[in-house]
């Protein structure tokens, strides 16, 4: 119930109200009635789960130094396009593999 207040869905004299009759209650089964009404809460989403932001630091900081030693090489061609689209390719998988997972176990 505190929690419901904190995120909003509760007024402060609604919150007073209601703690004030949980500590009255005598019985467990009074309980319930408490918490029925209120709407549910919003599901946390991660999108971006710690380990994928390793992983993309990673990638983005090999690809600036690639980007910087072709600046101070001097070829004309880009050649950094190939290793930055393995790394890209290797967060998408990454990215995919973890998704997959996460609807078979929860984490």
């Amino acid at each position: 119930m505190q929690q419901a207040s904190a995120e909003g869905r509760l007024t402060l004299d609604e919150t007073e109200q209601r703690l004030g009759a949980v500590y009255a209650a005598k019985y467990i089964h009074e309980l319930a009635g408490f918490t029925a009404d209120l709407p549910p809460e919003r599901p946390r989403v991660r999108r971006f789960p710690p380990p994928l932001r390793v992983h993309a630091a990673i990638a983005v900081a090999i690809s600036v130094l690639l980007i910087v030693r072709w600046t101070v090489s001097g070829v004309p061609f880009f050649w950094p396009v190939v290793p930055m689209f393995w790394l890209g390719l290797s967060l998408a998988a990454h990215v995919a593999l973890r998704s997959r997972r996460s609807h078979l176990v929860p984490y």
